[in-house]
């Protein structure tokens, strides 16, 4: 999909609602999944109040509004896979 240039994970998060911390964490999962495929995970403060959201490249995976809340790490796993190489296997992620 991305071709020869690896794509960025950009976490937009609330820093007035305190969801810094939430952000890192969803960053540490990504990365330790995805890191070969990745050229990097950011973090983005977002200047709207409330807002969340993770985009893989130009894709929105997660909207916390439009998704009902935050992803758990087996949910949010599944949809960036799901933009950077759907055939693959998650292992005990995929599972139920």
């Amino acid at each position: 999909m991305f071709g020869m240039q690896k794509p960025e994970v950009v976490i937009a998060y609330c820093p007035r609602c305190n969801w810094m911390l939430r952000s890192a964490w969803m960053a540490q999962e990504i990365l330790s999944g995805f890191w070969e495929q990745l050229s990097r995970v950011a973090l983005e403060p977002a200047e709207e109040g409330g807002h969340f959201s993770v985009r893989v490249g130009e894709k929105v995976v997660w909207e916390r509004k439009r998704d009902g809340g935050f992803p758990n790490p087996k949910e949010l796993k599944q949809r960036v896979r799901d933009v950077l190489d759907p055939e693959r296997d998650l292992g005990h992620a995929e599972g139920p």
